[in-house]
């Protein structure tokens, strides 16, 4: 299979956590990592993506307004 991003993330967007999941194409490396919804905790979530290389997140949530739109504007 062709690798399509080396490095990626995906996020389990709940109210009050975020689970994140960073996974590495080479050496089939991943690692979890839990973090609050406040504006802080978010961006220690952002700063961990950057440092852990990663170019892209797919999120997943069951509601946009409440749990989503906070984590698109501290990136």
């Amino acid at each position: 299979m062709e690798v399509v991003h080396e490095v990626c993330c995906g996020l389990d967007v709940h109210k009050k956590t975020v689970t994140a999941c960073v996974l590495w194409a080479s050496g089939r490396r991943k690692q979890i990592r839990e973090f609050g919804t406040f504006t802080r905790e978010l961006l220690e979530l952002a700063d961990w993506l950057r440092a852990t290389g990663v170019t892209h997140v797919a999120m997943e949530s069951t509601g946009f307004k409440v749990t989503l739109e906070p984590l698109t504007q501290v990136a």
